[in-house]
Protein backbone atom coordinates (compact mmCIF):
# COMPACT_ATOMS: atom_id res chain seq x y z
CA UNK A 1 0.00 0.00 0.00
CA UNK A 2 3.09 2.48 0.66
CA UNK A 3 4.80 1.56 -2.32
CA UNK A 4 1.43 2.03 -4.96
CA UNK A 5 0.85 5.85 -3.35
CA UNK A 6 4.40 6.69 -3.15
CA UNK A 7 3.98 6.19 -7.14
CA UNK A 8 1.39 7.47 -7.27
CA UNK A 9 2.61 10.89 -5.45
CA UNK A 10 5.96 10.46 -7.49
CA UNK A 11 4.13 10.82 -10.63
CA UNK A 12 1.58 13.45 -9.06
CA UNK A 13 4.73 15.85 -8.60
CA UNK A 14 5.97 15.12 -12.72
CA UNK A 15 2.30 16.13 -13.28
CA UNK A 16 2.63 19.34 -10.79
CA UNK A 17 5.87 20.61 -12.22
CA UNK A 18 4.56 20.28 -15.80
CA UNK A 19 1.79 23.43 -15.78
CA UNK A 20 4.09 25.58 -13.82
CA UNK A 21 6.45 26.79 -16.95
CA UNK A 22 3.92 26.75 -19.52
CA UNK A 23 3.02 30.52 -19.36
CA UNK A 24 6.30 31.89 -19.64
CA UNK A 25 6.65 29.69 -22.70
CA UNK A 26 3.80 30.68 -24.63
CA UNK A 27 2.98 33.75 -23.75
CA UNK A 28 4.77 35.47 -26.42
CA UNK A 29 2.21 34.17 -28.68
CA UNK A 30 -0.47 34.13 -25.87
CA UNK A 31 -0.87 38.35 -25.38
CA UNK A 32 -0.20 38.74 -29.29
CA UNK A 33 -3.28 36.36 -30.10
CA UNK A 34 -5.12 37.40 -26.84
CA UNK A 35 -4.24 41.13 -28.04
CA UNK A 36 -3.19 42.59 -24.82
CA UNK A 37 0.28 44.11 -24.11
CA UNK A 38 3.14 41.88 -23.12
CA UNK A 39 3.51 42.86 -19.41
CA UNK A 40 -0.51 41.32 -18.53
CA UNK A 41 1.36 38.05 -17.94
CA UNK A 42 2.62 39.23 -14.73
CA UNK A 43 -1.22 40.13 -13.72
CA UNK A 44 -2.28 36.30 -15.03
CA UNK A 45 0.80 34.99 -12.81
CA UNK A 46 -0.17 36.92 -9.30
CA UNK A 47 -3.87 35.86 -9.45
CA UNK A 48 -2.26 32.22 -9.72
CA UNK A 49 -0.08 33.24 -6.47
CA UNK A 50 -2.94 34.40 -4.76
CA UNK A 51 -5.27 31.76 -5.34
CA UNK A 52 -1.78 29.44 -3.94
CA UNK A 53 -1.21 30.98 -0.78
CA UNK A 54 -4.76 31.22 0.54
CA UNK A 55 -5.54 27.41 -0.63
CA UNK A 56 -2.15 26.69 1.28
CA UNK A 57 -3.07 28.68 4.45
CA UNK A 58 -6.55 26.75 4.43
CA UNK A 59 -5.10 23.41 3.49
CA UNK A 60 -4.92 22.04 7.21
CA UNK A 61 -9.03 22.00 7.91
CA UNK A 62 -9.31 20.26 4.51
CA UNK A 63 -7.40 17.93 4.92
CA UNK A 64 -8.71 17.64 8.36
CA UNK A 65 -12.35 17.15 7.42
CA UNK A 66 -11.74 15.33 4.03
CA UNK A 67 -8.28 13.85 4.39
CA UNK A 68 -5.40 13.98 1.82
CA UNK A 69 -6.03 11.88 -0.96
CA UNK A 70 -9.53 13.54 -1.13
CA UNK A 71 -8.39 17.25 -1.09
CA UNK A 72 -5.05 15.56 -3.71
CA UNK A 73 -7.83 14.26 -6.25
CA UNK A 74 -9.97 17.67 -5.90
CA UNK A 75 -7.23 20.09 -6.47
CA UNK A 76 -5.54 18.01 -9.24
CA UNK A 77 -9.39 17.99 -11.22
CA UNK A 78 -9.07 21.77 -10.60
CA UNK A 79 -6.02 22.43 -12.39
CA UNK A 80 -6.83 19.86 -14.60
CA UNK A 81 -10.60 21.89 -15.37
CA UNK A 82 -8.05 25.05 -15.10
CA UNK A 83 -6.06 24.30 -17.82
CA UNK A 84 -8.32 22.74 -20.36
CA UNK A 85 -10.59 25.94 -19.75
CA UNK A 86 -7.68 27.64 -20.88
CA UNK A 87 -7.47 25.99 -24.15
CA UNK A 88 -11.39 27.24 -24.79
CA UNK A 89 -11.19 31.01 -23.06
CA UNK A 90 -11.40 33.33 -25.80
CA UNK A 91 -10.05 36.65 -23.77
CA UNK A 92 -7.63 37.66 -21.35
CA UNK A 93 -9.91 38.06 -18.61
CA UNK A 94 -10.80 34.49 -18.74
CA UNK A 95 -7.59 33.02 -18.61
CA UNK A 96 -7.25 35.56 -15.25
CA UNK A 97 -10.55 33.71 -14.13
CA UNK A 98 -9.36 30.27 -14.56
CA UNK A 99 -6.16 31.59 -12.86
CA UNK A 100 -8.35 30.87 -9.55
CA UNK A 101 -8.90 27.55 -9.58
CA UNK A 102 -5.48 26.74 -11.10
CA UNK A 103 -4.22 28.71 -8.08
CA UNK A 104 -6.45 27.16 -5.44
CA UNK A 105 -5.64 23.76 -6.65
CA UNK A 106 -1.58 23.85 -7.10
CA UNK A 107 -1.66 25.17 -3.49
CA UNK A 108 -4.16 22.57 -1.58
CA UNK A 109 -2.03 19.95 -3.09
CA UNK A 110 1.55 21.28 -2.74
CA UNK A 111 0.85 21.50 1.06
CA UNK A 112 -1.08 17.86 1.29
CA UNK A 113 1.25 15.89 -0.14
CA UNK A 114 4.39 17.55 1.07
CA UNK A 115 3.29 16.95 4.93
CA UNK A 116 2.12 13.16 3.74
CA UNK A 117 5.64 12.67 2.46
CA UNK A 118 6.89 14.86 5.52
CA UNK A 119 4.83 12.24 7.95
CA UNK A 120 5.07 8.81 5.85
CA UNK A 121 8.34 8.43 4.12
CA UNK A 122 11.90 9.09 4.49
CA UNK A 123 13.85 12.05 3.66
CA UNK A 124 15.46 10.76 0.28
CA UNK A 125 11.47 10.77 -1.27
CA UNK A 126 11.27 13.97 -0.16
CA UNK A 127 14.45 15.26 -2.32
CA UNK A 128 13.62 12.82 -5.01
CA UNK A 129 10.27 13.96 -4.96
CA UNK A 130 11.26 17.48 -5.89
CA UNK A 131 14.08 16.55 -8.36
CA UNK A 132 10.83 15.10 -10.15
CA UNK A 133 8.66 18.07 -10.32
CA UNK A 134 11.91 19.64 -11.53
CA UNK A 135 11.44 16.61 -14.42
CA UNK A 136 7.79 18.15 -14.78
CA UNK A 137 8.45 22.09 -15.15
CA UNK A 138 11.34 21.08 -17.95
CA UNK A 139 8.81 18.85 -19.97
CA UNK A 140 6.18 21.42 -19.71
CA UNK A 141 8.03 24.16 -22.27
CA UNK A 142 8.51 21.03 -24.43
CA UNK A 143 5.24 19.99 -24.73
CA UNK A 144 4.39 23.88 -25.16
CA UNK A 145 6.98 24.26 -27.77
CA UNK A 146 5.77 21.13 -29.67
CA UNK A 147 2.38 23.02 -29.96
CA UNK A 148 3.76 26.17 -30.86
CA UNK A 149 5.70 25.06 -34.26
CA UNK A 150 1.90 24.42 -35.18
CA UNK A 151 -1.37 26.02 -36.25
CA UNK A 152 -2.95 24.49 -33.08
CA UNK A 153 -0.46 26.54 -30.89
CA UNK A 154 -0.55 27.36 -27.42
CA UNK A 155 -4.38 26.44 -26.91
CA UNK A 156 -3.23 22.77 -27.71
CA UNK A 157 0.04 23.00 -25.26
CA UNK A 158 -2.99 24.16 -22.53
CA UNK A 159 -5.29 21.11 -23.55
CA UNK A 160 -2.36 18.58 -23.78
CA UNK A 161 -1.31 19.00 -20.21
CA UNK A 162 -5.04 19.26 -19.00
CA UNK A 163 -5.17 15.82 -20.30
CA UNK A 164 -1.97 14.90 -18.34
CA UNK A 165 -3.61 15.87 -15.57
CA UNK A 166 -6.92 14.48 -16.24
CA UNK A 167 -5.40 11.29 -16.13
CA UNK A 168 -3.51 11.58 -12.71
CA UNK A 169 -7.03 12.82 -11.02
CA UNK A 170 -8.47 9.41 -12.00
CA UNK A 171 -5.48 7.38 -10.71
CA UNK A 172 -6.12 9.15 -7.40
CA UNK A 173 -9.82 8.82 -7.19
CA UNK A 174 -9.11 5.34 -7.96
CA UNK A 175 -6.52 4.99 -5.05
CA UNK A 176 -8.58 6.88 -2.22
CA UNK A 177 -9.18 3.82 -0.21
CA UNK A 178 -5.26 3.38 -0.05
CA UNK A 179 -5.10 7.13 1.04
CA UNK A 180 -8.21 6.47 3.78
CA UNK A 181 -6.55 3.48 5.23
CA UNK A 182 -2.83 4.70 5.49
CA UNK A 183 -4.53 7.89 7.07
CA UNK A 184 -6.49 5.78 9.32
CA UNK A 185 -3.39 3.87 10.69
CA UNK A 186 -1.56 7.09 11.30
CA UNK A 187 -4.71 8.74 13.24
CA UNK A 188 -4.95 5.26 15.33
CA UNK A 189 -1.29 5.67 16.48
CA UNK A 190 -2.69 9.33 17.53
CA UNK A 191 -5.13 11.82 19.86
CA UNK A 192 -7.70 13.08 18.06
CA UNK A 193 -6.28 15.77 16.05
CA UNK A 194 -8.28 19.45 16.42
CA UNK A 195 -8.14 22.43 14.37
CA UNK A 196 -5.57 24.87 15.45
CA UNK A 197 -5.75 28.68 14.47
CA UNK A 198 -2.86 30.17 12.63
CA UNK A 199 -2.44 32.72 15.25
CA UNK A 200 -1.50 29.99 17.62
CA UNK A 201 0.41 28.05 15.18
CA UNK A 202 3.03 31.00 14.66
CA UNK A 203 3.23 31.25 18.48
CA UNK A 204 4.66 28.05 18.56
CA UNK A 205 8.35 27.88 19.26
CA UNK A 206 10.23 28.18 16.32
CA UNK A 207 7.51 29.09 13.47
CA UNK A 208 7.82 32.40 13.04
CA UNK A 209 12.06 32.22 11.90
CA UNK A 210 11.43 28.79 10.04
CA UNK A 211 8.87 31.21 8.03
CA UNK A 212 11.27 34.22 7.32
CA UNK A 213 13.78 31.31 6.24
CA UNK A 214 11.15 29.80 3.56
CA UNK A 215 10.02 33.20 2.39
CA UNK A 216 14.00 33.89 1.90
CA UNK A 217 15.20 30.35 0.40
CA UNK A 218 12.09 30.86 -2.31
CA UNK A 219 13.62 34.50 -2.49
CA UNK A 220 16.78 33.42 -3.55
CA UNK A 221 16.09 30.55 -5.78
CA UNK A 222 13.20 32.60 -7.84
CA UNK A 223 14.99 35.57 -8.21
CA UNK A 224 18.33 33.51 -9.40
CA UNK A 225 16.16 32.16 -12.35
CA UNK A 226 14.01 35.32 -13.37
CA UNK A 227 17.27 37.66 -13.34
CA UNK A 228 20.28 35.78 -13.55
CA UNK A 229 20.56 35.94 -17.44
CA UNK A 230 19.73 39.72 -17.19
CA UNK A 231 22.74 39.91 -14.60
CA UNK A 232 24.89 38.19 -17.14
CA UNK A 233 24.16 40.25 -19.64
CA UNK A 234 24.01 43.94 -17.92
CA UNK A 235 27.19 43.13 -16.38
CA UNK A 236 29.39 40.72 -18.44
CA UNK A 237 27.84 42.10 -22.15
CA UNK A 238 27.32 38.43 -22.81
CA UNK A 239 24.98 37.99 -25.27
CA UNK A 240 21.09 36.86 -24.61
CA UNK A 241 21.93 33.49 -25.63
CA UNK A 242 24.67 32.69 -24.14
CA UNK A 243 22.99 33.85 -20.75
CA UNK A 244 19.86 31.78 -21.21
CA UNK A 245 22.59 28.74 -21.37
CA UNK A 246 24.31 29.36 -18.35
CA UNK A 247 20.44 29.96 -16.34
CA UNK A 248 19.97 26.58 -17.94
CA UNK A 249 23.29 25.35 -15.86
CA UNK A 250 21.57 26.67 -12.61
CA UNK A 251 18.40 25.04 -13.02
CA UNK A 252 20.44 21.73 -14.08
CA UNK A 253 22.28 22.02 -10.76
CA UNK A 254 18.78 22.37 -8.83
CA UNK A 255 17.63 18.98 -10.59
CA UNK A 256 20.56 17.19 -10.28
CA UNK A 257 21.22 18.20 -6.85
CA UNK A 258 18.46 17.01 -5.57
CA UNK A 259 18.96 13.89 -7.33
CA UNK A 260 22.07 13.46 -5.41
CA UNK A 261 20.74 15.17 -2.18
CA UNK A 262 18.08 11.78 -1.78
CA UNK A 263 21.56 9.46 -1.80
CA UNK A 264 23.22 11.77 1.32
CA UNK A 265 20.10 12.10 3.19
CA UNK A 266 20.33 8.49 3.56
CA UNK A 267 23.60 9.71 5.85
CA UNK A 268 23.07 13.34 6.56
CA UNK A 269 20.02 14.35 8.74
CA UNK A 270 17.65 17.25 7.61
CA UNK A 271 19.61 19.66 9.84
CA UNK A 272 22.69 19.02 8.10
CA UNK A 273 21.48 18.64 4.63
CA UNK A 274 20.31 22.14 5.23
CA UNK A 275 23.08 23.69 6.79
CA UNK A 276 25.10 22.08 3.67
CA UNK A 277 23.41 23.28 1.61
CA UNK A 278 23.15 26.74 2.66
CA UNK A 279 26.85 26.94 2.69
CA UNK A 280 27.20 25.70 -0.63
CA UNK A 281 24.84 28.47 -1.71
CA UNK A 282 26.69 31.09 0.01
CA UNK A 283 29.71 29.91 -1.86
CA UNK A 284 28.08 30.33 -5.20
CA UNK A 285 26.36 34.01 -4.23
CA UNK A 286 30.41 35.28 -3.43
CA UNK A 287 31.77 34.04 -6.80
CA UNK A 288 28.55 35.80 -8.35
CA UNK A 289 29.98 38.94 -7.22
CA UNK A 290 33.60 38.17 -8.23
CA UNK A 291 35.05 40.48 -11.09
CA UNK A 292 37.84 37.96 -11.80
CA UNK A 293 36.86 36.37 -15.28
CA UNK A 294 33.13 35.13 -16.63
CA UNK A 295 33.97 31.70 -15.04
CA UNK A 296 33.50 32.69 -11.45
CA UNK A 297 29.44 33.89 -12.53
CA UNK A 298 28.89 30.49 -14.29
CA UNK A 299 30.57 28.41 -11.35
CA UNK A 300 28.95 30.98 -8.82
CA UNK A 301 25.58 30.34 -10.54
CA UNK A 302 25.78 26.35 -10.76
CA UNK A 303 26.75 26.20 -6.66
CA UNK A 304 23.51 28.16 -6.29
CA UNK A 305 21.42 25.67 -8.13
CA UNK A 306 23.49 22.73 -6.01
CA UNK A 307 23.05 24.79 -2.72
CA UNK A 308 19.41 25.11 -3.39
CA UNK A 309 18.73 21.59 -4.03
CA UNK A 310 18.68 19.98 -1.02
CA UNK A 311 17.55 22.91 1.53
CA UNK A 312 13.85 23.25 0.63
CA UNK A 313 13.18 19.60 0.70
CA UNK A 314 15.10 18.86 3.83
CA UNK A 315 13.18 21.92 5.30
CA UNK A 316 9.50 20.71 4.23
CA UNK A 317 10.87 16.92 5.74
CA UNK A 318 12.18 18.34 8.84
CA UNK A 319 8.48 20.03 9.80
CA UNK A 320 6.63 16.99 11.77
CA UNK A 321 10.30 16.65 14.08
CA UNK A 322 10.10 20.08 14.91
CA UNK A 323 6.58 20.79 15.43
CA UNK A 324 5.28 17.76 16.31
CA UNK A 325 2.84 15.45 13.99
CA UNK A 326 -0.55 16.99 14.90
CA UNK A 327 0.54 20.04 14.68
CA UNK A 328 2.84 19.59 10.74
CA UNK A 329 -0.28 20.30 8.94
CA UNK A 330 -1.51 23.18 10.27
CA UNK A 331 2.32 24.80 9.88
CA UNK A 332 3.26 23.24 6.43
CA UNK A 333 0.31 24.97 4.84
CA UNK A 334 1.52 28.51 6.78
CA UNK A 335 5.15 27.69 5.38
CA UNK A 336 4.25 27.18 1.67
CA UNK A 337 1.85 29.89 1.65
CA UNK A 338 4.74 32.26 2.82
CA UNK A 339 7.15 30.55 0.65
CA UNK A 340 4.97 31.39 -2.35
CA UNK A 341 5.24 34.95 -1.15
CA UNK A 342 8.33 34.98 -1.20
CA UNK A 343 8.56 33.91 -4.39
CA UNK A 344 6.43 36.25 -5.75
CA UNK A 345 7.05 38.92 -4.46
CA UNK A 346 11.15 39.40 -4.01
CA UNK A 347 12.31 39.05 -7.44
CA UNK A 348 9.82 42.04 -8.78
CA UNK A 349 11.51 43.84 -6.09
CA UNK A 350 15.03 43.36 -6.74
CA UNK A 351 13.96 44.22 -10.47
CA UNK A 352 12.67 47.26 -8.99
CA UNK A 353 15.78 48.05 -7.40
CA UNK A 354 17.79 46.63 -10.05
CA UNK A 355 16.33 49.29 -12.75
CA UNK A 356 17.10 52.39 -10.28
CA UNK A 357 20.63 51.19 -9.41
CA UNK A 358 22.52 48.55 -11.17
CA UNK A 359 21.92 45.02 -11.75
CA UNK A 360 25.39 44.52 -10.17
CA UNK A 361 23.74 44.52 -6.59
CA UNK A 362 22.67 40.76 -7.48
CA UNK A 363 25.08 39.14 -5.47
CA UNK A 364 24.35 41.30 -2.65
CA UNK A 365 21.22 41.26 -2.98
CA UNK A 366 20.63 37.35 -2.68
CA UNK A 367 23.85 37.39 -0.05
CA UNK A 368 21.13 39.45 2.85
CA UNK A 369 18.46 36.55 1.95
CA UNK A 370 20.98 33.85 2.30
CA UNK A 371 22.48 34.98 5.49
CA UNK A 372 19.15 35.93 6.78
CA UNK A 373 17.72 32.39 5.63
CA UNK A 374 20.82 30.32 7.61
CA UNK A 375 20.33 32.87 10.63
CA UNK A 376 16.49 32.23 10.62
CA UNK A 377 17.48 28.44 10.18
CA UNK A 378 19.80 28.52 13.18
CA UNK A 379 17.27 29.82 15.40
CA UNK A 380 14.47 27.41 14.61
CA UNK A 381 17.24 24.64 14.89
CA UNK A 382 18.41 26.24 18.69
CA UNK A 383 14.88 26.95 19.62
CA UNK A 384 13.85 22.80 18.91
CA UNK A 385 16.59 21.83 20.43
CA UNK A 386 16.37 23.60 24.12
CA UNK A 387 12.74 23.15 24.32
CA UNK A 388 13.50 19.33 23.91
CA UNK A 389 15.82 19.53 26.69
CA UNK A 390 13.41 21.23 29.17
Amino acid sequence: MSTILLVIIYISFISLGLPDSILGSAWPMMHLELNVPVSYAGLATMIVAGGTIISSLFSERLIKRFGTGKVTAISVLMTALGLIGTYMVPGFWGICLLGIPLGLGAGAVDSALNNFVALHYEAKHMNWLHCFWGVGATAGPFIMSFWLLRESGWRMGYATIGLIQGILVICLFVTLPLWKKMEKQEENKESEKSNTRISELLEMRGAKPALIAFFCYCGVELTTGLWGSTFLVDTLGLSAEKAAKWVSIYYLGITVGRLLAGFLAIKLNNIKMMRLGQIICLLGVILLGMPFTSYCQLIGLMLIGLGCAPIYPAMLHETPQRFGKEQSQGIMGIQMACAYVGSTFIPPVFGFLAKGMSFKIMPVFLMIFVVLMFICSEMVNRGIKKSNNI
